[in-house]
């Protein structure tokens, strides 16, 4: 056994067939047996959160699910856990590379392409942290490399970032011409990612998302969409 207990979730998101998500079982899961986590940086509270269904991760897979594809498009997800809106999108042919710190989500992304009978998908690790150097010894994937037509997240904005990390990342690995998709809880450190998104280039639009997900769990967040270069 692994050390920790998982189980297996469909999830049924509107305009796409359902999707079979290996998952953990519950927040209390915790296995880091070579220290791989900690010397990411990733403590015991937060090792299960990657390997949890998220509410903002279902609408970012949803927003996903109803956008239309571009032809040619490279897309990125940064944070992406359980890669809901990677596969997603995926499945419908786009070019995806999906990225997390996490030491395991690569391994569980490659259980759910399985699970859904899908093509393999690219998988990076990913970490915008202001001193990603000195992590270096842990990762055990490839990083982020190149530069993306899209890059996507879902509740990426937990903390203040005052050295504006995460854009700066953005930045290092987005096109000229692109857009940056974030679905947000109403966190508080939006406003401070979104004028640094604005000195990028970036012209921001924004829609609420106030309505019922389609397990009936209440939701209140926000679409954050990006766009720079575009017409």
């Amino acid at each position: 056994m692994p050390g920790y207990q998982v189980k297996q979730q469909r999830i049924q998101l509107d305009g796409v067939a359902a999707l079979d998500i290996r998952l953990l079982l519950d927040k209390q899961q915790y296995a880091d047996p070579l220290g791989q986590a900690e010397a990411l940086g990733i403590s015991s509270a937060h090792w299960p959160l990657f390997g949890l269904l998220w509410p903002s991760g279902l609408r970012l897979a949803q927003a996903m699910a109803d956008r239309p594809l571009v032809a040619g498009e490279s897309i990125l997800e940064i944070g992406c856990g359980l890669a809901l809106a990677s596969l997603v999108s995926h499945r419908r042919g786009a070019l995806v590379t999906a990225s997390d710190c996490h030491p395991l989500a690569g391994a569980f992304l490659l259980e759910n392409l399985l699970l859904n009978q899908l093509a393999p998908m690219r998988y990076c690790h990913g970490d915008w942290s202001a001193a990603p150097a000195e992590r270096q010894g842990a990762k055990l994937t490839p990083g982020v490399q190149g530069r993306f037509d899209l890059i996507m997240g879902s509740d990426v904005l937990y903390e203040r970032d005052e050295g504006g990390a995460l854009p700066l990342f953005i930045e290092r690995h987005a096109t000229p011409v692109s857009e940056v998709l974030i679905v947000d809880p109403e966190r508080g450190n939006r406003a401070a990612f979104s004028k640094r998104m604005t000195a990028l280039g970036y012209r921001l639009d924004e829609t609420l998302l106030h309505r019922d997900l389609p397990s009936a769990q209440a939701y209140r967040g926000r679409l954050l969409r990006y766009r720079r270069g575009h017409g």
